[in-house]
């Protein structure tokens, strides 16, 4: 931005630097103790305590979830870390490994948490010394892991509505700690549940004309309905129907009355999908009439994409550049995952950066696995760099206009 070229922002290491080991720790508490979705209730006052031991006052969400503003005036940034885990078996042989059986941080989310309780106490600190010179708000946000989400449940509490412009952060492990990825536009899918139950007349595989062939009725349905979506909206929307449940049928001679699919849908293009949730159900009902099946389909609307700004995402760029230099960022690719921090972007202008967490020269592991095992020296990276964006937002908003 041209009006701040000569600006001289200070980096932020020395406000950062006394609270990793203390932040580790404090992860390493998270990860033992995962909780699900809207049931974060000792996660939250685990956060609420550490925010309030440092002298800051944040207020309890509702259910579970909370936020905190530091500093005084309009606020200029708000941030956004979700607290939610995931219902799957830990694998990872750690020695803070989950002790909530079936329950484990296995998409990064106690780091997402802990970088943003890190930012909190670095800007309480600068504030304290009088070197922050606006308000920022943090918010720790329940159940994204639970379409639609709980972004909508923040929303819904007010607590975007003095936030001009917000910033989150995703655990990425095809990238090394050390480095972030951004770019502009859709950086994660619009994501949503089709379930579709077929009933028919069942009978004999030797006289199928005596029934609806409940399960050729099927796989016409698990083939055509991608295949006539991909030809009726624009290829550029990057439109995906994806089965994973099939189930129908007990013997190999016997045609079925009952027959089950279950899948997702997902796009890059936020009108592209409010478009496809029509047609998706129009096609289906159109590929199943001619084998006379009767159709009950559910189709449940997740989440939109998350579009990053320019503006936004220049701020997380330019933030990263000052404080780790230019080769630490990086150009990430689009995800087909979904994520409920859309619903925040479309309220005001936002971004969400990738969070490099694969050790350099080590395993490339997937969120959403068991044994998904983040290098904790991104955390530093992830205050680092937000609490640098919180900084530079505040004296971009004091910049004049023109």
């Amino acid at each position: 931005m041209s009006n701040e070229k000569n600006l001289q922002i200070p980096s932020v290491t020395p406000w950062v630097a006394p609270l990793l080991g203390g932040l580790v720790a404090f992860r390493r508490e998270l990860h033992a103790n995962p909780e699900l979705s809207f049931v974060e209730y000792k996660t939250t006052e685990r956060i609420l305590t550490a925010l309030r031991a440092v002298g800051l006052e944040p207020v309890a969400l509702e259910e579970t979830g909370a936020y905190v503003d530091i500093g005084t005036g309009p606020i200029a940034l708000g941030l956004r870390a979700d607290i939610d885990a995931l219902p799957i078996l830990e694998e990872t042989g750690l020695e803070y490994a989950s002790v909530v059986d079936g329950v484990a941080h296995s998409c990064g989310h106690d780091i997402h948490t802990t970088v943003m309780l890190g930012v909190s106490k670095a800007l309480k600190a600068m504030d304290d010394a009088g070197e922050l010179g606006g308000r920022i708000r943090v918010i720790f946000q329940p159940a994204e892991e639970k379409m639609p989400g709980g972004a909508l449940s923040v929303i819904a509490a007010g607590v975007l509505d003095d936030v001009p412009r917000i910033l989150a952060l995703h655990c990425e492990p095809r990238i090394d700690a050390g480095k972030i990825g951004t770019r502009i536009g859709a950086i994660t899918s619009a994501s949503d549940t089709i379930k579709i139950e077929l009933t028919g007349r069942g009978g004999h595989t030797s006289r199928p004309h005596l029934t609806e062939d409940l399960v050729f009725a099927m796989s016409q349905i698990a083939i055509n309905v991608p295949a006539v979506l991909g030809r009726r909206i624009d290829v550029r929307s990057a439109v995906s129907v994806v089965w994973g449940q099939i189930h129908a049928g007990s013997a190999p001679n016997a045609i079925p009355a009952t027959g089950y699919l279950a899948g997702t849908m997902r796009c890059l293009d936020g009108e592209a999908w409010e478009g496809a949730g029509d047609l998706l159900d129009e096609v289906v009902r159109q590929v199943a009439t001619p084998y006379g099946v009767e159709v009950k389909l559910e189709h449940t609307r997740g989440v939109p994409p998350v579009i990053n700004s320019e503006h936004e995402t220049d701020l997380i760029e330019d933030s990263a550049r000052a404080e780790l230099g230019s080769p630490a960022i990086v150009l990430t690719p689009q995800s087909m995952g979904g994520e409920d921090f859309a619903w925040m972007t479309n309220k005001v202008p936002g971004a969400m950066m990738r969070l490099g967490t694969r050790t350099p020269g080590g395993e490339t592991y997937d969120l959403h696995r068991g044994d998904y095992i983040p290098d904790e020296t991104a955390i530093e990276v992830g205050v680092t760099v937000m609490t640098a964006a919180a900084v530079r937002a505040i004296i971009q908003s004091e910049l004049p206009t023109h």
